[in-house]
Order: structure tokens, then sequence, then C-alpha cells
């Protein structure tokens, strides 16, 4: 392994389909990943309507051969190569057909190092400090500077979060663009229902790799998939002419998982406000200042969130947080497996906000009163076991919830709220709990939101 090498080659833009072509090879392997940006395909799910996105006729064909967008296509090539890395996960990266800044090169081995930490955690591989990534310095004098549109490109998962994302931005009277990659699912109801015209990008991932990802001898799992969108937005904000790129990540995406290999492991590493602070200098590096990105929700807790999101039902029927969803296969139909980590926790930090009967029509049923989910939620509060694998709060925030149920009068008698109560006021203390509540309503003010967007949406994140 020690001598095996992952190279990233120069990547291949075709302007006249909008394309871009990324070469990839791992010792003997090669692979290629392509983006299209001008064409409709990649939407999946039985039934599932092509959305229209009227701005892709309409893209800056001038910004192809600008050095701004071709160091976004290199930072693209590198970011999206960790899906390929991973296959062998070896100590060498070869990038020297590229031009990096020293800051983009530091940008990409943290993604590689922490942004698959997970990925390295649970395979037992231990990579910190050891990768090794070669690349020409980009030393280029800045050219003529770009000057982007105010307004902002707004990704969609399918989620809470986004979703708002969007409740607050209407209220503010923003305009918006909704954006996706590969939207399926979810993000395609919730796009139907926001009612604007969309720009989705279809990243096509090799054959081979997916084949050998699930063959003996080689490695597999989770990949900083928010760095990968965001690179990938990055670009189109660049393509058609958008200032602000938009996240919804909120401040409990920063907590780690576990101790691995001398530091804290973080699932959502690439949510993070550490990483958002990184790669958001990286970009407007590369653009002369230009392109801004940040999180609108970075000042919130969960629990926060959930209650904007009450506000509202328009989006009920339509919007899911479960990652069962999002698989290489396509959506198969439901919104919510009500068996995983991110149902749980969606459905305690959204119980204290809405009325029972129309948060059991959301998931079918009251996952707070299944006995088999005891163990589940006792992860999440941080008795048992360690933070799951997956985009929850922080442990905290989970335990306040159970302790603040256990005193209302809808769901203190239910099985997973009676049972945990009494074990989570023992481990924390009603003090501490207290707190928490009282905290998790305070919004920080850690965030890199423009203070003219701040100005105008924060009246409205009540």
């Amino acid at each position: 392994m020690n001598d095996l090498t992952f190279k990233i080659h120069k990547p291949k833009i075709n302007t006249n389909d909008l394309e871009i072509i990324f070469p990839y090879s791992l010792g003997e392997l090669n692979f290629e990943e392509k983006l299209e940006f001008d064409k409709m395909a990649g939407v999946s799910g039985s039934g599932a309507k092509r959305p229209t996105a009227t701005r892709n006729n309409g893209a800056n064909l001038g910004v192809f051969g600008l050095q701004s967008f071709e160091r976004l296509v290199s930072l693209a090539a590198c970011i999206l190569g960790v899906s390929y890395y991973k296959l062998l996960a070896p100590y060498e990266i070869d990038a020297s057909d590229l031009s990096l800044s020293q800051d983009e090169q530091k940008l990409v081995l943290y993604v590689y190092e922490n942004g698959l930490g997970e990925f390295f955690a649970r395979n037992n591989l231990r990579r910190y400090g050891k990768i090794k990534l070669s690349a020409n310095i980009n030393n280029q004098q800045k050219e003529k500077p770009l000057k982007l549109k105010e307004e902002i490109l707004l990704p969609i998962g399918g989620g809470k979060d986004s979703l708002v994302s969007v409740q607050l931005l209407e209220k503010a009277k923003i305009d918006f663009t909704p954006f996706a990659v590969n939207p399926k699912g979810p993000i395609i109801s919730s796009v139907e229902k926001i009612e604007r015209q969309s720009i989705y990008v279809r990243r096509i991932l090799d054959k081979e790799m997916i084949r050998l990802s699930q063959q003996p001898n080689f490695y597999n799992g989770h990949v900083p998939s928010t760095a990968i969108n965001s690179i990938i937005a990055a670009l189109c904000a660049v393509l058609y002419d958008y200032k602000y790129i938009a996240l919804s990540n909120e401040r409990s995406a920063s907590e780690g998982n576990v101790e691995f290999d001398g530091r804290e492991v973080n699932h959502q590493y690439s949510k993070s406000f550490d990483f958002e602070k990184m790669f958001s200098d990286v970009i407007s590096d590369a653009t002369d200042g230009e392109l801004q990105y940040f999180s609108l929700l970075r000042p919130f807790s969960e629990v926060k969130i959930a209650k904007i999101f009450a506000k509202e039902d328009r989006f009920d029927r339509v919007f899911s947080s479960c990652n069962q969803n999002f698989k290489l296969a396509g959506h198969d139909g439901r919104l919510w497996c009500t068996n995983c980590p991110k149902c749980h926790f969606t459905f305690l930090i959204l119980a204290p906000n809405i009325e029972k009967n129309r948060l059991n029509d959301i998931f079918g049923h009251n996952l707070l009163d299944v006995k088999k989910n005891e163990n589940a939620y006792r992860e999440l509060t941080g008795l048992k076991g360690h933070k799951p694998w997956e985009c929850v709060g922080e442990i905290l925030e989970a335990a306040a919830m159970i302790y603040t149920l256990s005193k209302n009068e809808q769901y203190k008698n239910d099985i997973i709220v009676s049972k945990l109560s009494a074990d989570i006021i023992d481990f924390y203390g009603k003090k501490k709990l207290e707190q928490a509540l009282s905290d998790l309503m305070k919004d920080s003010n850690v965030h890199l939101i423009p203070k003219t967007i701040e100005q105008k949406v924060m009246p409205y994140a009540k």
C-alpha cells in the first residue's frame, strides 16, 4: 500500500455540452467521473417529473478559460476524487497535473484526512498526518475579477433544514434559486412545493468504482458529500452568475462522534464550521473575493430549527431527513424508514413543537412509543455507546428533548420518554438539562452570514 499512488489527472472541459470530465488513476485502475450542467438527466424515482431550469441555457460560457473558474475546477477534481481514493486509501496523492495554492492544498488534505474520518475509523485505517499531496503551486497573477450578481444559490437536500432556509428567505423577501446534485425523491417533491425554477447538476460516478467498492479487498464507506456538493455548487454559482451559496448547516454539526487515531472523528465534518470557514476562504480567494459561501442556519440549534419548521405544514408530506431514501439505486418511495437514527432524532426534536397527531401523520406512527427504539434513543442521548454515525444533533440536545417531553402531557407516558427520562436526569442533572434548554434557543454569533442578509432574515428566526 505504501508504494501505491492515487493520481488526480487534469480535468477535461467540454464547453459545447457544458460538461466536465474528471479522470483518476489508482495504481493500474483508471476511472472517469462526469458533471453535466445542461442536462436534466439523473432524476430518478417512480413517476418522478423531470424538473426544468430556465438558467441552464443562460450559462456564462465566458467563464471557461478564466483562471478563477479553472481554480475551482481543479479543486473539484481533488474533492470529487475522495470516492475513488477510498477504494484502497493509499498514502500518496499525486495532483501534479494541477496548480493549487498553498491554502487550496491545505483544504484538499483536510477533506481527505477529516472528511474521510469516519471511513478511516470504521475501516481501522490510520491516515491522519500521513497522507502526502503533491501539486504545482499556483503563483499566477490575478486576472480581471469576476462580477457576480447579488443572488443566492440554495442547495436543497429534501430535509427540514434547507426548507427552513426557504421559509426564512421567503419571509425576508430575498430571492433565491434552489439547487441540487442528482435530485430525487424528497428533493424533487420539496422543490415542487417551493415553486421556483431550479438548477440541477448531474453527477455521473464511474460504474467500475461502484462495482469495486462492493468487492473483497477494496474499501467502502462514508464520503464528505457536503464538501462534494459544495464545490459543485461553486462551479454552478460562477457559471450561472450567483454571488452567494447558502448552505443550511446548524451549529451542532460541528460536534464529533468518536476519538480515533488521535483526533475527533465527525460524521458531519464537511457540515462543520471549521470546514465552512476554510472552504469559504479558499473559494473567495479563487474568485478574488467575489464568491461567498455560508450557512444560513449556523447560528441555530437543531431544536431552534425544528421550532421554525413547525410553523408551516406546507412540507409535511414531501420532506424527509431519512438517508434510506438516498441510495445509488434511487429513491424507493418511502419518506421515512422509522428505524434509523435520523428518523428517531428528527421525530424527537419535532415532538415538542408539533401537535402529536400531525407528527404521527408525518412519520406514520409515534416513534417514541415503540419499545424496540429504546437502545437507539439511549445512543442519541449519550446514555449508551457513542453518537450515531449520522447527521443528528448534539447528545445533550437529544437528552434535553427527552427531559422536556417528560413534562409534556402528550408524550410523558410514551415508552421511550417514560423509560429514559429518569436515567437522563440522573446522568446529567436537572440543572444542566435546564441550562441546555435555555442555550438551545439562543443564537450563536459564530457564523459567516453576510451582514445584509443576516439583518433581513434574523427577525423571522424566532
